[in-house]
């Protein structure tokens, strides 16, 4: 969840003024939360407190009437109506708000189940339910894989559900996307997935969603909720980051974590050469020769960084083709 709205702060600078600069500087001044953060803390929040999703991102939208950048057309008239009605949108919005459905459940079922509701409220064409259920999709596979840094080795099995899922055709030529700004599910979710195809971290990820000179808030927040159940956040990015949000989307952010803890993939140097230190330490404490279990993990740890640096190595390979 933290990954979409680094994603949109980080892109917000660049939603009306894009650009191609691979190396643009990360955070400035000129950056701010969209409404690509209120709707996904709203959502959130729902979770939390178990009210209606459409409620509550109606009510979190007018707290916060006049976001960088605005709000859509339509969706401003739903934000100002007192009585607002799904107006059958596949606008991207709802892709970018639903990531935190995907942390909060335990099921399949119940993440799409979850990820249709959160559409439905404004977003309920058949392609706005199916890009949200898509980004919910990846998001709940990527963390499936519960051992520290497993998920960067599976991005294709993850990528090919979603495909199988959607329909998604995710090997677009580039020319066709860069500079286009996109607005719909169907022209935001498939570029998602194919630069998630050829990050290798969460930050790379991020640029290249932000310089693809497109919709830069909304596909680096899409971008981003994916990057962050594959790779985790660096903990300096998390704390830059909090400067830029007003306590109360902090509290949210807080409380959440704290009731989905498995959720949180933070990116720490151990002694462990990127292992999760507690799961060493506790192989080490029960065996009777700690040495011969150190050695087997640092050799272990040594060949699976290895293969991990020549995967993400093809990946990289793979922008030189698009």
């Amino acid at each position: 969840m933290l990954g979409a709205i680094i994603g949109d702060i980080v892109g917000s600078r660049w939603e009306f003024n894009p650009t191609n600069d691979y190396n643009f500087k990360w955070l400035s001044d000129e950056n701010g939360f969209t409404d690509d953060t209120i709707c996904t803390v709203a959502v959130a929040d729902a979770l939390l407190n178990e009210r209606d999703f459409g409620e509550n991102i109606h009510e979190w939208c007018n707290r916060y009437p006049h976001p960088m950048g605005g709000y859509g057309g339509r969706f401003a008239q739903w934000v100002r109506s007192d009585n607002p009605q799904p107006y059958n949108s596949f606008g991207n919005g709802a892709a970018m708000r639903v990531s935190p459905v995907a942390h909060w459940y335990d099921t399949l079922d119940e993440v799409l189940d979850a990820a249709a509701a959160t559409a439905q409220p404004s977003h309920n064409h058949d392609e706005g339910i199916k890009g949200a259920q898509t980004v919910a999709l990846a998001i709940f596979e990527a963390l499936s894989y519960h051992r520290y840094q497993e998920a960067p080795k599976h991005i294709d099995e993850i990528l090919d559900e979603c495909v199988k899922f959607s329909g998604y055709d995710i090997n677009m030529p580039k020319a066709s996307v860069q500079n286009k700004f996109d607005e719909t599910c169907q022209g935001t979710v498939p570029v998602a997935l194919k630069i998630i195809s050829m990050a290798t971290c969460f930050e790379d990820a991020v640029r290249m969603a932000v310089s693809l000179g497109a919709d830069a808030d909304t596909l680096g927040a899409i971008v981003g909720s994916i990057a962050e159940a594959i790779w985790g956040i660096p903990m300096k990015l998390r704390h830059q980051i909090e400067d830029f949000l007003p306590d109360d989307m902090t509290h949210v952010l807080r409380f959440f974590y704290h009731e989905r803890p498995r959720s949180f993939k933070p990116l720490i140097d151990t002694c462990f050469a990127g292992n999760d230190f507690s799961d060493v330490s506790w192989d080490m404490l029960y065996d009777t020769d700690g040495k011969e279990v150190y050695d087997e993990i640092m050799n272990k740890t040594k060949d699976e960084h290895e293969q991990k640096r020549m995967l993400m190595a093809e990946r990289a390979k793979a922008r030189e083709k698009w």
